[in-house]
């Protein structure tokens, strides 16, 4: 192993081009960590919140400049600090929810750590953290479906949108997912997605209700933010919740209680994956859950585009783009 290693990471918050291609010493475990040899990092959606400066107030997600990006990746152990014993060096692992994932290597604390068994490959281990968790605790945790309950997912045929219809549809839902273009349609229509609307040329709003006889949905998952957030509220039946977990067109700033009150006396959340993640049995369930439903080939994984790691500004600008119809990924050794 060598001393110096690759890793893609910001200076200064700004835009795609504010990535830089770095070199830097490759990290020691300490105890209780483990420095994970990465074959692959995940592009997520709270990678563009750390570069542009959005979390720089966060508590949970915190963005010490410099910092090498990424929150999710997968590879084999390289090195185990004092303590593990839970893990071997050449074990094929994942994680997600601890930064450094552009990298060639990364130290990782062991309890986020899964094992990524050999009938499950490295890139849906790694999709399945964290876009797979997090569709898993929105329809298991922060709103737990069950049969017959109405959800609307925004952005259904993106990389978390696809694995919330299926899970929704697992637990019995009635899944309507709003989508950019007609091939995002039959997208999310060939996943299970019971509704689909086209956001461009139909008002969500009014397709909900009628879709609902009125009655609005049990559940929103919003991860689009700014310009739907009103609306998706609105969306809700008497009483509903709107789960608001991300930003893609802006972050929400606030909300007025009395809107809540007007929509229904309706419920809003804005949860971090972080805390549906608190220890290691909780990750635990979540993948055991995740790896098995594939395993079952109840749940299709998609990666849409495999990047190198010295293209790291191209796929944030993907993602930003709206153009995504499944995973982004980074190869971190092309």
């Amino acid at each position: 192993m060598t001393n110096t290693m690759r890793a893609v990471g910001v200076n200064a918050f700004g835009g795609p081009d504010a990535l830089e291609l770095l070199e830097q010493p490759v990290p020691v475990p300490g105890q209780g960590e483990v420095l994970v040899k990465l074959d692959l990092a995940g592009i997520n959606f709270i990678d563009i919140y750390m570069r542009s400066g959005r979390y720089a107030k966060s508590d949970t997600y915190t963005t010490p400049l410099p910092m090498v990006i990424g929150m999710e990746g997968a590879g084999t152990v390289a090195a185990c600090g004092g303590g593990v014993d839970s893990l071997a060096e050449g074990e094929r692992v994942a994680w997600c929810i601890f930064r450094g994932s552009y990298a060639e290597y990364a130290v990782v604390p062991a309890w986020k750590i899964v094992k990524v068994p050999d009938d499950v490959p490295l890139d849906v281990a790694t999709t399945l953290q964290l876009q797979g968790c997090t569709a898993h605790y929105l329809t298991h945790s922060a709103f737990s479906l069950k049969e017959w309950d109405v959800c609307l997912a925004h952005a259904g045929a993106g990389g978390v949108g696809q694995l919330l219809t299926q899970l929704a549809k697992m637990r019995g839902a009635t899944v309507i997912v709003t989508v950019g273009s007609q091939d995002k349609a039959d997208i999310a229509k060939s996943l299970g997605a019971d509704h689909t609307i086209l956001y461009r040329d139909e008002n969500f709003r009014e397709r909900v209700m009628e879709i609902t006889d009125g009655k609005g949905v049990d559940v929103v998952y919003d991860a689009v933010g700014k310009d739907t957030i009103h609306d998706s509220i609105r969306s809700l039946a008497k009483r509903g919740l709107c789960v608001n977990y991300g930003g893609a067109s802006g972050l929400v700033q606030s909300i007025e209680p009395l809107e809540l009150a007007e929509a229904g006396s309706v419920f809003f959340t804005r949860p971090h994956l972080a805390d549906y993640m608190r220890d290691t049995a909780e990750i635990a369930g979540r993948i055991d859950d995740l790896f098995d439903a594939y395993r079952e080939d109840k749940l299709k994984v998609t990666i849409d585009t495999v990047f190198p790691l010295s293209e790291a500004a191209r796929a944030h600008e993907t993602i930003e783009s709206g153009r995504t119809r499944g995973k982004l990924l980074l190869d971190i050794g092309a």
